[in-house]
C-alpha cells in the first residue's frame, strides 16, 4: 500500500482564504428531505452546491491566472500536476520571512515540483496568517527557473510579497511556465529521510487560471 500525506487544507462554509475574497458558500442544492418526492420509498439522494471564487483553500495558479494570452487549467498536461518528483526546502529557520534563492544552492531542481516549508500554514484560520507572511523573492523565482522546476508551492499566504503590487514571483515564474501551489499545510509531515511524488490536480475548467487541489505527496520508499 502506498503512503500518502495530505497537504490540502478543508474547504469550509464561510472561511476566508484571502482577505478582499469572498467565503465559500457550501449548501444543498436538493436536500435528502426534498429528494424524496423524486424516489421510490425508502430512497433518497443529496446533491449539494459550492460557491466560491477560485482562489479558495489550497489553489493552483496557471499562466492564464497572470497573462491573458496563457494556459489555462483546462490546459494543463497531468504531466504537469501530477507525479512529479518533490524536493522540499525547509526555511522556518530564516531571520527573515523573505526566501533568498541561497536556499537553493546546490540542490537539484530540474523537472521538481519544489515546494517552500515555512511553517505558516499553523496559522491557517487566524488573523495572524494575513499579517507578516513569507514569501519568495524575485531572485529566488528566477533560480527557480533557471535550476529547471516545473512547479514552485509554499505553505504560506502568497509566494510573492502582499506589498508589491508588481508580483515579481507570480510573473517570472507563470511566465515561464512554472505552476504555483498556494496555502499549503502539513509539509512538516515531510521527511528528507524519503522520497515522494507531489500531486496538485484541479479541476478542468475552461477559462479559469487557478482552482483549488487537493494536493498530496505519495511516499516511495
Amino acid at each position: 500500500m502506498a503512503t500518502l500525506i495530505d497537504l490540502s487544507h478543508t474547504i469550509e462554509d464561510g472561511m476566508i482564504t484571502y482577505r478582499g475574497l469572498p467565503a465559500p458558500i457550501v449548501c444543498d442544492f436538493l436536500s435528502r428531505e426534498a429528494s424524496r418526492s423524486h424516489y421510490a420509498p425508502g430512497t433518497e439522494f443529496h446533491i449539494g452546491r459550492i460557491d466560491m471564487v477560485a482562489n479558495t483553500g489550497t489553489y493552483l495558479d496557471s499562466p492564464f491566472h497572470r497573462f491573458a494570452d496563457g494556459a489555462d487549467v483546462s490546459a494543463l498536461s497531468l504531466d504537469q500536476v501530477a507525479a512529479l518528483p518533490l524536493v522540499v526546502i525547509n526555511v522556518t529557520h530564516l531571520p527573515s520571512r523573505a526566501v533568498t534563492p541561497e536556499v537553493l544552492d546546490d540542490v537539484d531542481i530540474m523537472g521538481c515540483a519544489v515546494l517552500f516549508h515555512t511553517g505558516w500554514s499553523r496559522h491557517w484560520r487566524t488573523d495572524a496568517y494575513f499579517e507578516g507572511h513569507p514569501f519568495l523573492t524575485e531572485e529566488t523565482a528566477e533560480a527557480l527557473h533557471e535550476g529547471g522546476a516545473e512547479l514552485a508551492g509554499i505553505d504560506s499566504l502568497n509566494i510573492d510579497d502582499t506589498d508589491d503590487g508588481r508580483r515579481p514571483v507570480h510573473t517570472r515564474l507563470l511566465g515561464a511556465g512554472i505552476l504555483i501551489v498556494e496555502h499549503l499545510t502539513n509539509l512538516y509531515l515531510l521527511s528528507a529521510e524519503h522520497s515522494y511524488l507531489f500531486y496538485a490536480v484541479p479541476v478542468r475548467v475552461r477559462g479559469l487560471g487557478t482552482f483549488p487541489v487537493r494536493a498530496f505527496v505519495e511516499q516511495l520508499d
